[in-house]
């Protein structure tokens, strides 16, 4: 349920920044409803991993570890959308998302040495984070 709330906040926080940039520049930027339906899924299917090893009968320590590192790459997620969507900060958002996949890839190997279900879950998230960069550095390159 986590990665659903933070979902709920950062589309709130987004619209409220959102309507800030079309209030102060008179554009309108913002995802069409297949990129809403896909980050839902992946963070359904993120929250359902971290369901899976919270669950998983191995050592709390091993668990807790992982659930910490699933935790600081949902607080570094949180922050990629408006460096790059609100504030136009192509290239610190570029550098924020590659350590955003390095989260997710250390998040994923402690998911996968639980219960390797859950490190498959976050595969597709990697991937999209993958696409996602090579898209911002596109941006950040057509706008410097």
């Amino acid at each position: 349920l986590l990665p659903l709330a933070l979902l709920v906040v950062k589309e709130f926080v987004a619209a409220l920044l959102g309507l800030w940039v079309i209030r102060r520049t008179g554009q309108v930027n913002g995802a069409d409803w297949h990129g809403k339906v896909s980050t839902a899924l992946l963070y359904l299917m993120m929250g359902y991993a971290s369901y899976v090893v919270w669950r998983s009968p191995a050592e709390k320590q091993r668990i807790d570890r992982a659930l910490r590192w699933y935790g600081a790459q949902l607080c570094a997620n949180f922050w990629w959308s408006p460096l790059f969507f609100s504030w136009s900060l192509y290239l610190p958002a570029l550098g924020w998302l590659i350590l955003m996949l390095v989260l997710v890839v250390v998040t994923l190997l402690h998911f996968w040495r639980i219960e390797r279900k859950a490190g498959l879950l976050l595969v597709p998230y990697l991937c999209w984070l993958v696409f996602a960069g090579y898209l911002n550095a596109g941006v950040w390159l057509l706008n410097r």
